[in-house]
């Protein structure tokens, strides 16, 4: 019984046991997550931005990630704490004749980030990224079938910034 209780506390401290979600909820019991098990959460427009308007020109995209408020809190130069999650909205961007971003246009695909102890204990070596999990879904909050191998690739190289681009420059400009 009080291990239930402590299990159903984390995942509500997590915010991953919500009635507000927009996808279903993880089951009160298990509380580790693999990759594609983390749900939108219905209220992350409400929460801090860990940055805005990442100009992407690359891949004519422009990003802007929200990021809960157990991560809000972490401390510059360490890991984030487990329970953190953070949502990256990518959206559309349509260049100018110079190649910079003219215009953002149209939400192309969320992605979910989450840290939870033991979670990603299940992936290859070359694709681990401590104990962070992804999860991808359509502008529509509908689950996308996007291969999370990629979100994996991406972050593996970051270890010494807790595999989180741009660590340092949103400690840099994050305000209490």
């Amino acid at each position: 019984m009080i291990e239930s209780i402590k299990k159903l506390s984390a995942l509500l401290a997590l915010g991953l046991f919500c009635i507000s979600c927009t996808n279903q909820p993880v089951e009160p019991t298990k509380t580790v997550l693999r990759d594609g098990e983390l749900p939108l959460p219905a209220d992350y427009k409400t929460w801090p931005k860990f940055l805005a308007d990442i100009q992407r020109t690359d891949n004519k995209q422009v990003r802007d990630i929200y990021i809960n408020p157990t991560g809000h809190a972490g401390v510059s130069g360490k890991p984030f704490p487990y329970g953190t999650v953070m949502v990256m909205e990518n959206y559309k961007a349509h260049l100018n004749a110079e190649g910079a971003v003219q215009l953002k246009d149209g939400l192309a695909a969320i992605f979910v980030m989450g840290k939870g102890e033991k979670w990603g204990a299940d992936v290859s070596e070359n694709l681990a990224t401590g104990e962070w999990i992804f999860s991808a879904y359509k502008p529509d909050g509908s689950k996308s079938d996007v291969d999370l191998k990629t979100c994996r690739a991406c972050h593996a190289p970051l270890k010494t910034k807790d595999f989180v681009h741009r660590f340092d420059e949103y400690f840099a400009q994050r305000t209490r």
